[in-house]
């Protein structure tokens, strides 16, 4: 890996496009590196994670919106759209719209944590869409989303957004592009110029993720897509872009994150070294923020030693800072402590999760976000006796480098009224790749199975399981089966009058 120095220059310095990271991204993505064998099969793992959690999301509100907006914007030769057969197409970026959506409404697929937050799957529905519709096989294919999760692990190892309250989906933009044109083939100076838009179009701030947390989360990440998508196909015909897009003084880093003195270390693969960042990356074993599976996994063992709710005087989780200010008491969101808050919300509280997880012993992405659940009084007595607090020890772990170091768990302390404290800690999720039961391609297939029973007939299930994993020699053609369809009269309707269904 080569480590770039980015920072601000002022226009004065016309500093030329060699010295800028989006033409260094660029230049990653044009090297015709090979893919590595076990970068090829953990992206077929994520291309069946990302089908598990979309067709599992299916008929929830969000993405039906999506879906009917994309089959509003049908293309003969275009791309294919989760829920639907292969005979239903569309334009490319309206196919990573719907997927996207679909994919990213349970917060149900793979993660990355480092200097930020990031869901590098979502680099998956814009790719997969381009490829069906440009005619890619899946080797090409397998190429780019080695690029599109290369370069999304760096970025967030290096570049902070969340501070600075920009959204996280900023760093997708350029790694779909980036994805994007490694998977065509293109030149430098068109991928150049497709990370530039990408970026400029993709920055908003994290009110998303803050405060009554509405469907715009799932949303979120297909719309960088379907940015990065337009963003690539007008470069190919010529255009330019804001330049330069990080380093300029009037640009993103100048005046969105730490500023004219600001001073990032962004790590990137030197020419000729294979992209092996998706390896770095770990997927959820339970439907919830990344930062709450480990926990989620600790309260599954705790709760078995407490047999009467009522006994606990509180509950403290010494954790993270990230963890504490973003899903614990350290927001200061009093959504995360209502029982009428949204799905969104509650999956973004700790203290929601960890009171349902020590009270179940089970988390299960409908069961356990149910509003009676969550309405339930002794849960929310539960819910109301716990708190988070920053410990220097876990924020030190969590940003480490070291993967034998890094961590994103915490620590559990339960009070009981009669003083009695039981204390339990967990570093990383059991499923993590350093955790008790790493998860390989029979776990990601059970998960696929699991969260797909009663919404796709067998035969699909098992169709769609034996393409994907022969991806690396699937022909064109064969991409177009990379969607499961539910059988008919399954799929629900949003039959509200938008625009795109208008008729006169």
């Amino acid at each position: 890996m080569i480590t770039h120095d980015v920072k601000v220059h002022p226009e004065a310095d016309r500093l030329p496009r060699q010295g800028q990271l989006a033409w260094k991204i660029a230049e990653v993505a044009a090297d015709p590196v090979a893919v590595e064998p076990e970068v090829s099969e953990m992206i077929i793992n994520r291309v069946i994670d990302n089908a598990s959690v979309a067709i599992a999301a299916i008929n929830r509100h969000p993405v039906v919106t999506a879906r009917a907006q994309a089959l509003a914007h049908a293309r003969p030769g275009g791309a294919t759209v989760f829920g639907c057969g292969p005979d239903v197409r569309v334009h490319a970026e309206w196919a990573a719209w719907a997927n996207g959506t679909a994919v990213r409404e349970l917060d149900y697929h793979d993660t990355f944590l480092a200097a930020d937050y990031s869901h590098p799957g979502d680099n998956i529905p814009p790719l997969l869409a381009v490829a069906q519709q440009c005619g890619s096989d899946g080797a090409a294919l397998i190429r780019g989303l080695a690029t599109g999760y290369e370069i999304q692990v760096d970025l967030v190892r290096a570049i902070c957004l969340h501070e600075h309250k920009i959204d996280h989906v900023a760093h997708l933009g350029p790694s779909a592009a980036a994805g994007i044109g490694t998977m065509l083939g293109l030149p430098t100076e068109a991928i150049y110029q497709a990370i530039q838009q990408a970026l400029h179009v993709t920055t908003a701030t994290r009110q998303s993720r803050k405060g009554e947390i509405s469907s715009w989360k799932a949303f979120a990440p297909s719309h960088a897509g379907k940015l990065a998508i337009e963003a690539v196909d007008r470069a190919m015909l010529g255009e330019g872009a804001p330049s330069p897009i990080y380093e300029g003084e009037d640009s993103v880093i100048a005046r969105m994150l730490d500023g004219k003195d600001a001073h990032y270390r962004v790590p990137l693969p030197a020419p000729g070294e294979a992209k092996r960042a998706i390896l770095d990356t770990y997927t959820k074993e339970h439907s919830a923020e990344y930062q709450s599976q480990a926990l989620i996994d600790l309260a599954f063992r705790m709760g078995k030693k407490v047999t009467n709710w009522d006994d606990v005087k509180e509950i403290v989780v010494q954790t993270s800072h990230h963890t504490h200010y973003v899903i614990g008491t350290g927001a200061n969101d009093p959504q995360k402590m209502d029982p009428k808050a949204s799905r969104e919300t509650l999956d973004h509280s700790i203290m929601y999760i960890l009171a349902v997880a020590l009270q179940d012993g089970e988390w299960h992405h409908v069961r356990s976000y149910l509003p009676e659940r969550a309405a339930r009084p002794d849960t929310v007595r539960l819910w109301h006796r716990i708190r988070t607090v920053e410990d220097p020890k876990w924020t030190e772990r969590y940003h480490s480098r070291d993967p034998n170091v890094k961590a994103f768990g915490g620590k559990v302390e339960i009070v009981l009224n009669d003083g009695t404290v039981i204390a339990d800690e967990l570093a990383v999720a059991n499923a993590h790749t350093l955790g008790a039961t790493p998860w390989t391609r029979p776990d990601y297939i059970r998960k696929f199975e699991t969260l797909t029973e009663g919404l796709i007939e067998p035969s699909e299930s098992r169709r769609f399981l034996d393409l994907v994993q022969r991806l690396p020699e699937l022909k064109a053609a064969d991409l177009l089966g990379l969607t499961v369809a539910l059988p008919q009269g399954r799929l629900t309707r949003n039959d509200r009058a938008g625009i795109f269904n208008h008729t006169a």
